[in-house]
């Protein structure tokens, strides 16, 4: 007797989470009379999409895997992790990447689980999602085995900032959570009150780094865009309801894909728009070119993708001004692997404002296709290659300019870029 009562004791005890599942699944549908994992027609007109239908786990990968650790299910119509991950392994992560964006998902933690939701997520040779990945963090506060510092309770930014007025729902029923992230500034929710707010890439966000817990994680939180993650942390979490609205800005098309409306070319070197791309080569006279826009623009973000061909000596003008083909300003620089692509070059100046370390500039794709964000604000300046922070400096002298954009051929001949997506945002 004591066999079978231990037998049925056991039983209770695993399959209780999904008892109590489907009741508040159950409970739910009939208060609200709407079904989980679904959207409205208002959400839907919004620009919200779901990340999660309740049924597949479409959407979701593990992190730098093609495929779903097997250590995350659906269940009656909730993504759940099992615990199988550890500190190293067993994380998902969305199949699309996110910049700004508002997301919001419900959760329920098992007693003394421990969780986390990432954005901005980089993968390459990073080792896991929390080695780049702001956390929103998931705990038990209560029933957690350990003592916990305020950084490490719900909806922290995890080793960061510390969260108010928490107000959370006993272990085994639903919380709901949301993450707002717009131009580096960051807003977390926990049951509709507001807990975190804080800005990425600030003083203040590189002072707690340098004395925090992620100073031996050069990446961390320097993306501007990334993948969605969720953890196993070794703990039986439930997810449901996850949704997001893609709140991206991209502003307006400096290009149209057919011609150079709305560009001037300088000097003799070759300048065409064709299938979409526009194009730059090297003339017979082996000069500088650029090819400058007809507006001047001061406070901005530009993003841009281009394809070395030859030995793709170029680089991107801003605040600049231009006789001839002698130009006057600031270069974001693209150049063969190793000559400091993402850096800045003041054009009959200083010089080099910044060079790029060694190991940054892997992160050039030679003969592929590179993405390159450049913001300018105030007399701030940084630059993204494929997601990676490259610059980040500030400079009076830059503060105080105005000037063009422009596309740039190097001397020497021999030179063919190709550029398309050039979109731009004024500030």
């Amino acid at each position: 007797m004591k066999k079978i009562l231990c037998f049925f004791v056991v039983i209770s005890f695993v399959f209780a989470p999904f008892i109590l599942d489907a009741q508040t699944n159950s409970d739910r549908t009939s208060k609200s009379q709407k079904p989980i994992n679904s959207l409205t027609k208002k959400e839907i007109s919004e620009g919200w999409q779901l990340l999660f239908d309740g049924k597949t786990t479409n959407g979701w990968r593990g992190f730098k895997m093609e495929a779903l650790p097997d250590g995350w299910q659906v269940m009656d119509g909730n993504l759940v992790t099992l615990g199988k991950g550890d500190d190293l392994g067993g994380d998902i992560v969305t199949t699309s990447q996110y910049e700004d964006f508002d997301l919001y998902l419900e959760w329920a933690i098992s007693e003394g689980g421990n969780s986390g939701i990432f954005f901005h997520v980089l993968e390459g040779d990073y080792p896991a999602i929390y080695a780049t990945g702001p956390e929103y963090q998931l705990i038990d506060d209560v029933g957690f085995p350990e003592k916990l510092a305020e950084w490490q309770k719900t909806g922290a930014n995890y080793a960061m900032h510390n969260p108010e007025n928490v107000v959370l729902k006993p272990v085994g029923e639903f919380n709901s959570s949301r993450i707002l992230v717009k131009d580096g500034h960051v807003t977390h929710w926990l049951n509709g009150k507001k807990v975190v707010e804080y800005d990425l890439w600030t003083d203040d966000w590189k002072e707690r780094l340098v004395v925090g817990k992620w100073n031996a994680y050069p990446g961390y939180g320097l993306a501007r865009n990334g993948f969605i993650g969720l953890q196993d942390h070794g703990s039986f979490i439930r997810f449901r309801n996850i949704k997001i609205k893609d709140l991206a800005d991209l502003g307006k098309s400096l290009f149209n894909g057919k011609n150079l409306d709305g560009w001037k070319i300088n000097g003799t070197e070759k300048w065409w728009a064709e299938n979409g791309e526009l194009i730059c080569e090297s003339g017979p006279d082996k000069q500088y070119g650029y090819l400058t826009t007809e507006k001047k623009y001061k406070n901005f973000i530009l993003r841009l993708k281009f394809k070395q061909e030859s030995n793709g000596n170029s680089g991107v003008f801003f605040r600049s001004s231009i006789e001839g083909t002698k130009i006057a300003g600031w270069q974001v620089e693209v150049a063969p692997p190793g000559n400091n692509s993402g850096a800045i070059y003041e054009s009959y100046g200083r010089g080099w404002l910044n060079e790029i370390p060694d190991e940054k500039e892997k992160f050039l794709k030679m003969g592929e296709w590179n993405e390159m964000v450049i913001l300018v604000q105030g007399d701030r300046v940084m630059t993204w290659l494929n997601n990676e922070l490259m610059t980040d400096l500030s400079d009076p002298k830059i503060g105080e300019a105005n000037g063009v954009v422009a596309l740039q051929i190097h001397d020497g001949g021999g030179i063919k870029v190709r550029w398309k997506d050039i979109f731009l945002r004024e500030f």
